[in-house]
């Protein structure tokens, strides 16, 4: 008993040392956060002004203002102009992707441009890290002369995180305190039954599926999957006597491959409920109107 608590009374004193001198690096690392803060802020209000000049020389005036850059939230801005102006939507989409690409927090943002005079949106898009997401519309239109507000809204990022220096600072010492008790007393790890100690294996009644080696093994019998049929019962194993929505079967499979064909599911369903079907206690089932569930005939692994 004393050597335990011998031993317990070490591992707080490691704790408590391995603490005290994290915080103390934070607590540095975030002083020095909320100056780059300050900086990226102050270089991305300068990228804000360009696009304006840009957009007014577009618009072939080359002697009036832009107006102060205004904050208007946390993550949008607004630029504008002393005069009125015109300009086209291909440019304004171009110029703004340009420049902002020199702002490594602005890879996600929302541009609408404004009517002075009425409030009305008169041109919007969205541009994403993942340019399939993009949004954009009406490209090569010109837009009547008139008084144009344009509002830049960021997607939250790294920039409004790092200006609570000590928010991100309590993260890796919660992370360290979960990882030391963790080490201290790992309880044992439960798998889920029928899964065995290879996270690859499953054993589904008499049918034992290698989902690394895409096989299926029946009473001695091997019997080979094919990638996408190996990748639905996978999905099915892991939440045996389950229901699994359909729509979310086909966007799991197929979507990285740009194209979901809706007999796709039925079809390969079809062949692994012919793969399975040497053990009739191992059964796809339709759940209509939602979608299908792997079943075992006693509801147990065996």
């Amino acid at each position: 008993m004393d050597v335990s608590l011998n031993l317990l009374s070490g591992k707080r004193k490691y704790l408590f040392g391995s603490i005290l001198l994290l915080s103390i690096l934070v607590t540095c690392a975030a002083f020095i956060s909320f100056d780059s803060y300050d900086f990226d802020v102050a270089r991305r209000e300068v990228l804000l002004r360009r696009i304006g000049h840009e957009i007014l020389l577009q618009s072939g005036d080359s002697t009036s203002r832009v107006l102060p850059i205004k904050k208007i939230s946390e993550n949008e801005y607004q630029i504008t102009f002393e005069n009125e102006l015109t300009f086209q939507s291909d440019s304004l989409v171009n110029t703004t992707s340009r420049l902002l690409a020199h702002d490594p927090f602005a890879s996600d943002y929302v541009v609408n441009v404004m009517n002075c005079a009425n409030g009305s949106i008169t041109y919007g898009y969205a541009i994403s890290q993942n340019i399939k997401d993009d949004i954009i519309a009406c490209i090569g239109r010109t837009q009547p002369t008139a008084c144009y507000l344009i509002n830049i809204k960021f997607k939250t990022t790294g920039i409004t995180i790092v200006k609570n220096g000590f928010l991100l600072g309590s993260l890796p010492i919660l992370a360290f305190i979960g990882f030391i008790f963790f080490r201290v007393a790992k309880p044992k790890k439960v798998l889920p039954q029928g899964q065995d100690t290879d996270t690859d294996l499953f054993t589904l009644g008499t049918v034992l599926f290698d989902a690394k080696n895409r096989k299926l093994n029946i009473n001695g019998k091997t019997i080979e999957l094919t990638g996408t049929e190996c990748r639905l019962l996978l999905i099915f194993a892991q939440s045996l006597n389950k229901t699994i929505e359909r729509s979310w079967l086909q966007k799991e499979i197929w979507e990285d491959e740009g194209v979901i064909v809706g007999r796709s599911l039925d079809m390969f369903i079809s062949k692994l409920r012919k793969k399975l079907e040497l053990d009739s206690n191992v059964n796809i089932v339709v759940i209509r109107g939602k979608g299908y569930k792997l079943e075992l005939g006693n509801d147990t692994f065996s």
